[in-house]
């Protein structure tokens, strides 16, 4: 798993709706890659604070700056 470094400040710029059950996120640095159905989005808002730390600990790990 590739963890992405370097992306302290990135937005979400447009939700495009893909019919009735996801979206497509593009976020301000040009990435806009993967369908997010609402169950995952749920998932993922349920979890952010230990994704969050997930994250930031697989960045140390690497030796990689967040931002």
């Amino acid at each position: 798993k590739t963890t992405p470094s370097g992306k302290q400040n990135v937005a979400i710029s447009r939700v495009e709706p893909v019919g009735n059950y996801a979206v497509r996120l593009v976020f301000d640095d040009g990435h806009d890659t993967g369908l997010f159905s609402w169950d995952i989005l749920h998932d993922y808002g349920m979890r952010q604070d230990s994704l969050m730390a997930e994250y930031l600990d697989r960045l140390a790990a690497a030796g990689q700056p967040r931002g």
